[in-house]
């Protein structure tokens, strides 16, 4: 088995500056920026725009989507139905 295959894997703490939320885990992405975590150790940190912290389908501000009211109101807009379909 080849040595130099696969990439550098260490950890690394990702931190969501809207939520103001950090975790560590293990990536093969590097940064210049370091950070000192709870354990004494610094670890490089990147910083991400959305995490599950910030993300509305997690932190549940999800918006549903009504596709029944929009197809009524496309009919009702533009006389959709049966009728319409019916005068040929």
């Amino acid at each position: 088995m080849r040595q130099d295959k696969h990439p550098d894997y260490h950890p690394v703490v990702f931190r969501d500056r809207a939520a103001g939320y950090a975790f560590l885990t293990r990536s093969t992405a590097h940064s210049e920026q370091t950070i000192e975590w709870d354990d004494g150790q610094t670890y490089p940190v990147i910083d991400v725009e959305i995490s599950s912290e910030s993300h509305p389908f997690f932190t549940g501000k999800a918006r549903t989507v009504d596709t029944e009211g929009r197809v009524a109101r496309f009919e009702r807009r533009y006389g959709g139905g049966a009728e319409a379909g019916e005068a040929t």
